[in-house]
């Protein structure tokens, strides 16, 4: 085997090994609930993908790519319900809903990709604003913020109607793949290659001949595309297309799951979609105070790891491809055991100062980490503080360690 074919098949196994994992996840969780989670976090993972073809491919901060998922979904339901005659296969209705996005988004881009920086974001957060408020106006596309449908009053495909949520599953999961190996073929492009070198010096790009405006508005358009493609499949899954999509909240969620992820490498914002829906949908079901974990995780990633999770990762190739990997056990379990104490008890004082605000008088009693707590006594009071002081202090003992341990383990002997 030559080196060519080496470096070929270590690039394609994992992807081989993840459809593999997209195929077989519903066998192994295959209650209703936990399929739904499972699709929810496949749109959001093309949703991401989409993102991070405008931010993290061609350095266009956007606060207004939600814009184009939304716009996607309700052209979905519009040609399910009768636009085209009502004939058009569920299989192939996320094509329309990304088609009709990209030419959203070819009007909006011909004046916004002229610019790039603090002005095409602050012209995509005055989009995003515009569109939402059109939603309340265009009653004849946006149905006064909303439109309901039924996904089996469509035609059938290979006697399939789409009524069981692992059928749907499955056909968001097939749009994925397809849409996750268009976006990274893109990717390899001579626009895609063109889109870094604009994003990291637009300057040269147009010293040595190239365009930086019409570079951003391919981007531009293409993931408009791809979110019109997620907002296409929400509406499938969900059987509903809402302004809520379309809104600076959705686009600030989805900036925050790219952030989460790291923009900088491809497969940053689908860890990032991973991490951010489990804790949206699991973490949601247990506490009240998950948006603040949420919000606390984002901005300790971009205070400490900027470059998100997949940044993180990329970091720990080194001292694998050297071989010194094992060094590093032991100094991580010195530091991570007892931060995880010390959040663990700040978890705790959080809920146990929540469930006391909100109880009634009497109620004092709450469950926390599978036990019985009265918040009424100190003693759960004392014991949160303790364990977020005195972990967070062993913890961080521990960091100059941890430093010298990963200097050793990078530096080639």
């Amino acid at each position: 085997m030559t080196q060519s074919q080496k470096t070929t098949r270590s690039v394609l196994l994992p992807w081989f090994l993840a459809v593999v994992l997209v195929l077989v996840l519903p066998l192994v969780f295959n209650a209703n609930s936990s399929i739904i989670i499972l699709t929810q976090m496949a749109i959001t993972i093309v949703f991401a993908l989409s993102y991070n073809m405008v931010l993290g491919q061609a350095g266009m901060l956007s606060f207004g790519h939600a814009v184009y998922m939304g716009v996607g979904g309700f052209a979905a339901v519009h040609v399910m319900n009768g636009a085209l005659g009502g004939a058009v296969p569920l299989l192939v209705l996320p094509l329309f809903g990304g088609l009709f996005s990209m030419g959203i988004a070819t009007v909006i881009g011909g004046f916004s990709t002229r610019r790039g920086g603090t002005s095409f974001a602050m012209i995509s957060l005055g989009v995003v604003e515009l569109i939402a408020s059109f939603a309340i106006i265009v009653v004849a596309f946006f149905r006064g913020g909303g439109m309901l449908w039924d996904r089996t009053d469509g035609p059938k495909v290979f006697g399939i109607e789409f009524a069981q949520h692992n059928e749907v599953y499955y056909l968001v999961a097939g749009w994925m793949i397809l849409c996750t190996a268009a976006m990274y073929l893109f990717t390899r492009t001579p626009i895609g290659r063109l889109a870094n070198a604009v994003r990291d010096n637009p300057e040269r790009a147009e010293f040595i001949g190239y365009s930086a405006r019409w570079v951003r508005f391919y981007s531009f358009c293409a993931a408009g595309f791809f979110a019109g493609v997620a907002g296409a499949l929400s509406a499938i899954t969900f059987e509903i297309a809402s302004v809520e999509n379309l809104t600076v909240q959705a686009s600030g969620t989805i900036l925050l799951v790219a952030f989460l992820g790291g923009v900088g490498v491809f497969y940053g914002p689908i860890l990032g979609a991973i991490v951010f829906t489990l804790l949206q949908s699991v973490l949601s079901q247990h506490t009240e105070l998950w948006e603040l974990y949420v919000g606390v995780l984002f901005l300790a990633t971009v205070m400490y790891f900027p470059s998100g999770l997949a940044g993180v990762l990329t970091l720990h190739t080194v001292p694998i491809h050297l071989g010194k990997a094992g060094m590093l056990v032991g100094p991580y379990l010195r530091v991570l055991v007892p931060a995880f104490v010390g959040l663990l008890g700040c978890v705790g004082f959080l809920e146990i100062l929540h469930h006391t605000r909100k109880a009634v008088v009497g109620g004092g009693e709450m469950g926390l980490f599978g036990l019985r707590v009265n918040t009424d006594a100190m003693l759960p009071w004392i014991v949160a503080v303790a364990m977020a002081v005195v972990g967070i202090w062993i913890a961080k003992r521990q960091v100059p360690a941890l430093l010298n341990a990963w200097h050793r383990a990078t530096v080639v002997d």
